[in-house]
């Protein structure tokens, strides 16, 4: 490879992917150094060719390579009193096409010119410190191939709209750029998104061994590195044992600064790199960027064992080869993409079709698990909401799916989570890599954790690449950097890994994503329309409730009154007469009673709460008094626990405990004996209370009826009530920001218990 190489030291470790598959990251103070190299003030230059810096206002030559005599035959001073005008004569083309480009706005300049009879190419790049010139011989006998050049690169591009691949379209420019330059070796390099390189197409004689399919640690390729291949597309070392130029003075009389030569094609490259070419049997090198949409995609790269030298009109017809390459690279990839856009789009459009019939949305995604999975061609996916998980096709167990939700949550995912290595961001993911080492992620909420998931499982694959990075020199006794000096092929077998993830693939989701919020607000806003309507309804039945059972208390108790006054009046009624008059008297009280429930639970909803701290044992006391009375001398078995104190409405608390123990009474009073336990708990955000009996019990596939009005699970012939205490009790308790729950078992006993919140710092938790 023509690379800069900042050194590996590694262990064999399969499954770290930090550098690459299975090679643990290079030492922090290696890297250190590696960003520290001087590449782009390495104060001198290659051989092949010479350097001036010139003063742009007049044109003085205020520094130079030391060969820059030696390349132009003539003499230079280095003392800054030559012009440019002195180095190549006055009134010359160079001199005044220079004069012209330094008054005006263009940052580049290149021709070639005759000094002293020979043809010189050269080239200019503006800069803070100067106008830098590069000056190198053309040999006259490349001018007689341009020709032929021009029908290489127009056969060429004739022949690559044939090539529809990538990988089709690297082979061909890699044969054409052997063909073009005549190394032993050519390689097409591409890095992937850690900066791994691996060689996807190559052309070679023979000479050199095939480096086809093998992968390079992007350790291989520091990042200032990659920044220069970006930004110079093209670079030669003809040589890897060359001796370099130094730049006389050594610091820029512009600013005191070692000269910047980013732009400078002629730069040194740095003495670790040439050793790294050396190591690899290479001499000679030859680099053309791929850079697609200001990107390095990947570099052309050519080899040969022995000295070569190209001249500048074959690099440039590879220049500009690499250059159409980049752009036909980037169209078919373009392509592809839109491709693969619009099957996923179609699939998207056909789910949000189905899941707009669904009575919501998890149950449409798991009736249509094979669309949800090709949204992103994955085998599983699950989605989570209120910590109920769904899942289709291949997906972790449900508590690695609630610990992956939680662990997501606490990242702050905004729109997307995706990765193709679960475990190296989230350790507990090495357990679930056979299903789920890539993962995409997208919240459907921002306030609960609320994910639609999709899982791709680990590929085991065996990776080949070029050397070991383990055999790897750090540094030397002096402090040097040392490339790796092995470069047989090494392979190892890569897991925690899946497939990545493709661009249209993460689109896709992050589109859905935008569809089902979507779909998610509209279900919101029917159902705030409906809550809106139910409370307005909820409004006017507890006015109605109100209002009738506010008027009819008066007219049930005059007919128990006049019952009763009737049977006093006529002490010698017949008997039968007695006993139609006692069932009045009943049934007059018993719908008085029904009368008073219905006005206690209809006032629930128009009166605001009094929250104050309640004696909870105080409470008990007074209710186990109230009920002895009513009881009379019934045997029952009390065990009171501890109860805590409580926050909220005496009176309506008070109502709701005497609910629950005057039910544990009524329903227990077959057992022999009855016990009724009372007792509660001190939790860091509430306070737990419960009641239990040894009664009559209940079927729990009908619990959900036990707290609505009306709704009784026991024949009214055998326990008395009106069927509105327990809704009452609810009420209260709902009143309250508290819940409350049943468990039963036929014959069995029953058990109810109530939360209420405890006193919030700064304010009441009541509803007013």
């Amino acid at each position: 490879m023509d690379k800069w190489v900042c050194p590996v030291v590694t262990s064999h470790s399969p499954g770290n992917t930090d550098i690459a598959p299975g090679v643990p990251p290079v030492p922090q103070d290696l890297l250190d150094q590696c960003a520290r190299e001087p590449i782009r003030i390495p104060g001198g230059i290659q051989p092949h060719g010479a350097v001036a810096v010139l003063r742009p206002d007049d044109l003085v030559v205020i520094q130079a390579s030391a060969n820059l005599g030696a390349i132009l035959d003539r003499p230079v001073t280095f003392d800054g009193s030559q012009t440019l005008g002195d180095l190549v004569g006055p009134r010359t083309a160079l001199e005044n096409d220079v004069r012209l480009w330094a008054g005006g706005t263009d940052t580049a300049f290149l021709e070639q010119y005759q000094i002293d009879g020979r043809t010189f190419h050269v080239s200019g790049q503006r800069t803070s410190q100067g106008l830098i010139l590069e000056f190198e011989s053309f040999d006259e006998a490349e001018r007689g191939r341009s020709a032929s050049l021009y029908q290489l690169l127009r056969d060429f591009l004739d022949n690559s709209d044939g090539l529809k691949t990538v990988a089709d379209l690297s082979a061909g420019v890699a044969a054409e750029v052997q063909t073009l330059t005549g190394f032993n070796r050519v390689l097409i390099y591409r890095f992937d998104e850690d900066w791994n390189g691996t060689v996807i197409a190559e052309k070679g004689d023979g000479t050199l061994p095939s480096y086809l399919d093998l992968r390079f640690p992007a350790s291989d390729i520091p990042a200032q590195a990659r920044e220069l291949y970006r930004t110079n597309r093209l670079r030669l070392i003809p040589t890897a044992t060359y001796t370099p130029a130094p730049l006389i003075p050594a610091l820029c009389p512009t600013d005191g600064a070692p000269l910047d030569m980013s732009v400078v094609a002629l730069r040194s490259v740095s003495p670790v790199h040439l050793e790294y070419m050396r190591n690899m049997g290479t001499a000679a090198s030859l680099s053309i960027s791929i850079v697609i949409d200001g990107r390095l995609w990947g570099l052309i790269s050519c080899h040969h064992a022995q000295p070569r030298y190209v001249g500048p009109q074959i690099r440039a017809a590879c220049d500009f080869l690499g250059r159409i390459v980049a752009q036909q690279i980037a169209a078919r990839e373009r392509a592809a993409e839109i491709d693969e856009r619009l099957q996923l789009k179609n699939i998207e459009t056909e789910l949000v079709a189905h899941l707009a019939r669904a009575p919501g949305f998890q149950a449409g995604l798991v009736d249509c698990a094979s669309q949800w999975l090709a949204l992103t061609n994955s085998p599983g996916a699950a989605v989570v909401t209120d910590g109920i998980v769904l899942a289709a096709g291949k997906a972790p167990p449900i508590d690695s799916i609630l610990s992956l939700v939680e662990w997501l949550r606490t990242r702050n995912v905004d729109q997307i989570y995706a990765t193709s290595t679960l475990s190296a961001d989230w350790p507990p993911g090495k357990e679930i890599a056979g299903v789920a080492s890539g993962v995409i992620a997208v919240p459907i909420s921002r306030l609960h954790a609320s994910f639609i998931l999709w899982f791709r499982p680990e590929v085991v694959q065996t990776v080949r690449w070029g050397g070991d990075p383990r055999a790897a020199k750090a540094t030397d006794t002096a402090g040097r950097l040392h490339p790796r000096l092995s470069f047989e092929t090494w392979k190892q077998e890569v897991r925690e890994r899946a497939q990545p993830w493709r661009s249209a693939e993460l689109l896709s989701a992050a589109d859905f994503r935008g569809a089902i919020i979507n779909f998610v607000l509209q279900r919101a806003e029917e159902r705030a329309q409906l809550t809106e309507e139910l409370q307005r309804s909820n409004k006017e039945l507890e006015a109605f409730s109100y209002s009738i059972s506010h008027d009819l208390r008066a007219p049930f108790r005059h007919i128990a009154g006049y019952a009763e006054l009737l049977g006093e009046e006529e002490p010698d009624l017949k008997a039968l007469s007695r006993h139609y008059l006692d069932g009045i008297i009943a049934a007059a009280l018993s719908a008085g009673e029904l009368v008073d429930d219905l006005l206690h639970f209809s006032q629930l909803g128009r009166t605001s709460l009094k929250m104050t701290r309640i004696d909870m044992a105080k409470v008990m006391a007074e209710i186990r008094r109230s009920l002895a009375i009513t009881e009379g001398q019934r045997p029952v078995e009390w065990e009171i626990g501890v109860l805590p104190p409580a926050w909220g409405d005496t009176t309506l608390v008070r109502q709701a405990l005497f609910n629950l123990v005057d039910n544990a009474l009524k329903y227990s009073r077959d057992a022999t004996p009855p016990r009724i336990k009372v007792w509660g708990q001190d939790r860091p955000d509430e306070v737990l209370y419960c009641v239990e009996d040894n009664g009559v019990g209940f079927d729990m596939n009908y619990a959900g009826k036990l707290f609505q009005v009306f709704q009784r699970l026991h024949r009214q012939e055998d326990f008395e009530g009106t069927g509105i205490g327990l809704a009452l009790t609810k009420r209260i308790i709902d009143r309250h920001g508290g819940t409350l729950e049943a468990k039963g078992a036929v014959g069995q006993g029953a058990a109810f218990s109530f939360t209420l919140p405890k006193r919030q710092t700064g304010g009441n938790r009541g509803h007013a």
